[in-house]
C-alpha cells in the first residue's frame, strides 16, 4: 500500500501581514509611483501636457459613445449650419454633425498614433540594438538600410508607398499603419545604435560578458534599462509623427476616406470649399485637435529631456526648481563619472 502524499503545495507569495514587512515589500512600488508623480507635477508644462494628453485618451475611449449623432449620418441638420445649441460645432455640407465626427475621429487618429509609435519604437530598438551591439557586417548592412531611409525625404516616400497601395485598391487603417511604421523607424534606430555603441564598452557590460552572459540577456537586463528615457522619447516622437503624417495622407486623398479621422475631416472640408464659404467650424476643430495633441506630447518630451540632461537639471536647480526626478541613460555603476557630462542621447 502506497504511503499517502503528505507534501503540501508551496504557498503563493503574498504581502506580509506585519506592518514593517508590508512597508518593505511595497517600497519599490511606492518609489515608482513617487517618481511618476514627480514627473507629472514637477512643472506647469508637464502638468499641462499630461492633462491635455489624458483628455485626448479619455475622449478616444468614450468619444464615440457620447457623440450626440452618428458621425456618418447625413441630414441630421441643415447643410453648413453654424454652431448652435443643437449642433455645438455646426454641420458639414451634407448635414453631418461636426462634433460627432470630431469625437469619432479622435479615437481613430489617436489609435493610429499610438499603434504606429509602439511598432516603430519596437522596430527601432530591435534594429538599433542588433546593429550597435553585434557590429561587423551585420552592423554595416543595417546601417546602410537606415541611411537609405534617412536620406529619402519622408513625405515623398509616404506618398509613393500610399499611392502604390491605392493603385492596387488596398486601403484601410492597416495600410496607413504599415506605411507609417515602415517610414518612421530609421531615425530612432540610428539613435539607439549610437547609444549602444557607447554603452557596450562600459564596465558593467564587460563584467556581464566575462561572467558568461549571452548577448540577449546583456541587452535586455544591462543595456536597455539604461535607455528607458531615450526609448520613451522615441515613442513620443513616433506618435507625433504618425498623427501628423496620417492627417497629411488623408488630407491629400491617399488614406481611407471612408473612415472618420481628423485628416478626413480636413479633406472633406477642403474638398467642399469650407474656407471659401466661411464654414470655419468644419476645419478649425480637427486642426486644433491635431495641434493640441502634438503640443501635449511636446511638453512631455521636454520633461524627459530635462530629466535626462544633466545640464538642464543643474540649470533648473540653480533657478530654485527643486530636485528633478531622474531617468538616467547610463548605468548606476557609472553615474558618478557621467554626472558632469552631457547625455550621449542629447549631445
Amino acid at each position: 500500500m502506497a504511503a499517502p502524499n503528505l507534501a503540501q503545495p508551496a504557498p503563493s507569495p503574498a504581502i506580509p501581514s506585519d506592518p514593517l514587512s508590508r512597508r518593505a515589500a511595497l517600497r519599490p512600488w511606492s518609489r515608482r509611483w513617487n517618481t511618476f508623480k514627480g514627473i507629472i507635477t514637477y512643472s506647469r508644462l508637464s502638468m499641462l501636457g499630461f492633462i491635455i494628453f489624458g483628455l485626448f485618451i479619455i475622449f478616444a475611449i468614450i468619444g464615440p459613445l457620447i457623440a450626440p449623432y452618428d458621425p456618418n449620418a447625413m441630414g441630421v441638420g441643415l447643410p453648413t449650419e453654424a454652431p448652435s445649441s443643437q449642433h455645438w460645432l455646426g454641420t458639414t455640407q451634407t448635414g453631418q454633425d461636426v462634433l460627432s465626427q470630431l469625437l469619432a475621429g479622435t479615437r481613430t487618429s489617436v489609435l493610429v498614433g499610438l499603434v504606429v509609435g509602439t511598432l516603430s519604437t519596437i522596430l527601432a530598438v530591435l534594429i538599433g540594438s542588433i546593429a550597435g551591439y553585434v557590429g561587423g557586417w551585420i552592423d554595416e548592412i543595417l546601417t546602410l538600410i537606415m541611411n537609405v531611409f534617412l536620406t529619402i525625404p519622408t513625405l515623398p516616400l509616404l506618398i509613393v508607398f500610399a499611392s502604390y497601395a491605392a493603385a492596387f485598391h488596398v486601403r484601410g487603417l492597416g495600410v496607413i499603419i504599415f506605411v507609417l511604421t515602415l517610414t518612421g523607424w530609421a531615425w530612432g534606430a540610428r539613435v539607439k545604435r549610437s547609444q549602444i555603441l557607447s554603452l557596450r564598452s562600459k564596465d558593467f557590460v564587460l563584467a556581464a560578458k566575462v561572467s558568461g552572459e549571452n548577448w540577449f540577456r546583456i541587452m535586455v537586463v544591462e543595456v536597455l534599462p539604461n535607455m528607458l528615457s531615450l526609448i520613451a522619447s522615441t515613442f513620443i516622437f513616433g506618435v507625433v509623427f504618425a498623427v501628423l503624417a496620417e492627417a497629411t495622407l488623408e488630407f491629400i486623398g491617399l488614406g481611407d476616406l471612408n473612415s472618420t479621422t481628423w485628416g478626413t475631416m480636413l479633406y472633406w472640408s477642403e474638398n467642399n470649399s469650407a474656407l471659401l464659404t466661411g464654414s470655419w467650424w468644419w476645419f478649425i476643430p480637427p486642426g486644433l485637435a491635431i495641434g493640441l495633441f502634438a503640443v501635449s506630447l511636446t511638453f512631455i518630451q521636454y520633461v524627459l529631456d530635462e530629466m535626462t540632461n544633466p545640464r538642464l537639471r543643474a540649470q533648473r536647480q540653480r533657478k530654485g526648481g527643486g530636485v528633478v526626478p531622474r531617468m538616467t541613460t547610463t548605468a548606476p555603476h557609472d553615474t558618478a563619472s557621467t554626472e558632469g557630462a552631457p547625455d550621449a542621447a542629447t549631445a
